[in-house]
């Protein structure tokens, strides 16, 4: 070998050594894995700097449903599937920590109701890490299903297309090397009743874990109204709406939940609720809130008289005339109150579950006035009522605000029921996005009042309490900011009951103006 061939050679392995030291340097090894077919494990690179990231996913399932399987006396027919995030610490400080997300992706499924109250035929049951039942996944209700040794209950996704998100978020901690595992199971309930409709009808899902968060408008079920409102969505926020990931243009000021919310004086997010009428009742006229999840949140455009709340629970006989404030921006001439939670005269607290605003004027006799076609639209929601102090509510912005009310509240108190009221932070995030950094209590002034949608004029309630005593909970006030009222006595509010709708509304006509309202297929 001549001198220039073996210089040659030398700088080729100093080459190739200088590129597998770059490729060992890499701070961190990422790859996303989903299923759909045996299952994968992701390969990464691991040296004395790295931690170590890795996942693991198993087969996809699919299901078809025959006559067999639901013949009298047959039991359950079901397919799982499993989930696995491994993190590996690096030698060098023996401590790692990660998050990631995990998603069901169903591709296919055109299973239908068999039954005339909608029992559920296709259950979803997942298993986290610790071998515990996980009981609430956003956009899902949970039912019960089935009798005798067929009796099962988890989350109702018998027409359910699209993505719905297993783990948000999830943390792993590791000192040396652990595994978290997640176990999904789907069954078919089979009810003892005719199923022929499902005959022959197919299942298709695959689950997806990854680092990072899919957004809800880039991979869901374009059929559904939820899917497009939220694709509704652009990054200049041309259409009033705002995708709240925490990585966006407002970043921290971003509630962080992955929600899609209206923004802004008066974006085009009415929708007729309750009737068919050719031009929408005033009374039926309501507004979204956003999309969380799967489901679109509605609250009332203008406030529920006693026509539609009664005159029990927790009414009061005082009123609001449209000159209350000058700041009423409805079309009522006379405005009914109700207290937060008021027991003939008597002492009574800020627990919701004891509320007979929620049990009697919401959850009976405003509910009861829709009409089953329409309440049949409604999800059951766990609503997130264990409150917070005054300090962490009142004084501070939106996005601390969100956290200390829905993510870290003082108690973890959840209320399962169809119909509730806005949350403090849904008011404060109503407003233009340039003002999100304003403490609530800042909000009466023109600047804040005339870019929020939600502010209609006169004191009302929300669903929040105040966590320090359990005389108070907190009302958006007739000036624009957030204060707070005595539940039982001296201070009547008025109402706009709210609620979220089933994942699988569907839109039916409109433009989202108040003129031409959306419509929802019943």
């Amino acid at each position: 070998m001549n001198k220039d061939n073996k210089k040659n050679l030398i700088f080729m392995v100093i080459g190739a050594i200088t590129l597998i030291a770059v490729t060992l340097g890499a701070t961190y090894a990422y790859f996303i894995a989903q299923g759909g077919g045996s299952a994968n494990t992701n390969v990464n690179v691991q040296t004395s700097t790295t931690d170590n990231l890795s996942f693991q996913v198993g087969e996809a399932i699919s299901l078809t449903a025959n006559q067999e399987d639901f013949a009298q006396g047959m039991g359950n027919k079901s397919g799982s599937t499993t989930a696995r995030a491994t993190l590996t610490a690096n030698n060098a400080t023996n401590n790692a920590t990660a998050n990631y997300y995990i998603y069901l992706d169903i591709a296919n499924n055109d299973f239908v109701y068999t039954t005339e109250d909608n029992q559920a035929e296709k259950l979803l049951k997942v298993t986290d890490p610790n071998g515990t039942e996980v009981t609430s996944i956003p956009g899902l209700t949970r039912k019960t299903s089935g009798s005798g040794e067929n009796e099962v209950t988890g989350f109702d996704i018998t027409t359910q297309t699209g993505l719905i998100t297993i783990a948000d978020n999830y943390e792993i901690i590791s000192t040396g090397t652990v595994t978290q595992e997640w176990t999904v199971e789907i069954i078919f309930v089979n009810l003892d009743s005719d199923q022929n409709a499902n005959t022959n009808k197919t299942f298709n899902a695959n689950l997806i874990i990854q680092e990072e968060a899919i957004a809800y408008h880039e991979m869901c079920d374009e059929t559904t109204f939820a899917c497009q409102i939220a694709n509704l969505y652009t990054t200049d926020g041309e259409n009033g709406i705002y995708y709240h990931d925490g990585a966006g243009t407002y970043g921290t000021l971003e509630a962080g939940d992955n929600s899609y919310r209206f923004s802004g004086a008066n974006p085009n997010n009415y929708v007729c609720f309750g009737s068919d009428e050719e031009s929408c009742p005033a009374d039926n006229l309501y507004r979204i809130i956003g999309v969380f999840g799967n489901q679109v949140k509605l609250i009332k455009h203008d406030y529920a008289n006693s026509d539609l709340l009664g005159t029990n629970g927790s009414y009061s006989s005082s009123t609001y005339s449209n000159t209350s404030s000058s700041y009423y921006k409805g079309s009522k001439t006379t405005i009914n109150r109700y207290y937060w939670n008021r027991r003939d005269d008597t002492y009574s607290t800020n627990a919701w579950s004891s509320s007979r605003l929620n049990t009697i004027n919401l959850n009976t006799t405003y509910y009861n006035t829709l009409g089953s076609e329409w309440t049949d639209k409604i999800a059951t929601t766990n609503w997130k009522v264990g409150g917070n102090a005054t300090s962490n509510i009142m004084y501070t912005t939106q996005a601390s605000a969100y956290q200390n009310e829905i993510v870290n509240p003082a108690e973890s108190t959840t209320y399962s029921a169809k119909i509730g009221l806005m949350y403090v932070s849904d008011y404060g995030y109503a407003t233009s996005p340039e003002n999100w950094n304003t403490d609530l209590y800042e909000y009466d002034n023109d600047t804040n009042r005339n870019n929020n949608w939600m502010f209609m004029g006169l004191s009302e309630c929300t669903i929040s309490r105040c966590s320090e005593s359990t005389d108070y909970a907190f009302r958006v006030d007739s000036s624009g900011h957030v204060s707070r009222s005595i539940v039982h006595i001296t201070d009547s509010l008025s109402i706009r009951p709210v609620f979220y709708l089933e994942s699988s509304v569907v839109l039916e006509s409109g433009d989202g103006t108040q003129e031409n309202p959306y419509r929802i297929a019943i």
